[in-house]
């Protein structure tokens, strides 16, 4: 991921999806961002924000404090949402492969990265350096 060559600005949204062991447990931690905002009740939040699953609040507060002192932003919470509203927004492969890093390294999670592009061509895709078993066409659009 670190090495992939795409245009960032046909990103529509990315996550991290870091999942810590044993997987039975169901404990995760997904980091993710939404071009256009991700909905916080009605409103879009711009920024990055992150859900969680069975963590305890302690280190809910790490990953908040570790986001905010990296990106910036107001911490808004709402359920097992936390956002960072207006923090620094990041699309390439470079940034959020490096944030996989850290965040496996800091938290003990395997990471697992989703990126959906729009309007993205077999040539862009081909030359991005993403694993071809991983990019799947949207329906309609091949």
């Amino acid at each position: 991921m670190l090495k992939a060559e795409y245009d960032p600005a046909k990103v529509l949204n990315w996550e991290i999806k870091g999942v810590k062991e044993p997987e039975s447990e169901a404990i995760f931690i997904g980091t993710f961002m939404y071009r256009n905002g991700t909905p916080l009740d009605y409103t879009p939040i711009k920024g990055i924000a992150f859900y969680h699953n069975n963590v305890e609040k302690k280190e809910v507060d790490e990953v908040t404090k570790f986001l905010k002192d990296k990106f910036g932003g107001e911490p808004k919470e709402k359920g097992t949402r936390v956002f960072l509203e207006n923090s620094k927004e990041i699309y390439t492969g470079k940034e959020i492969g490096q944030l996989a890093k850290e965040m496996e390294s800091k938290f003990k999670l395997r990471g697992i990265i989703s990126i959906e592009f729009k309007d993205i061509t077999e040539e862009e895709r081909k030359k991005s350096g993403l694993a071809d078993a991983k990019l799947l066409p949207i329906p309609g659009k091949h």
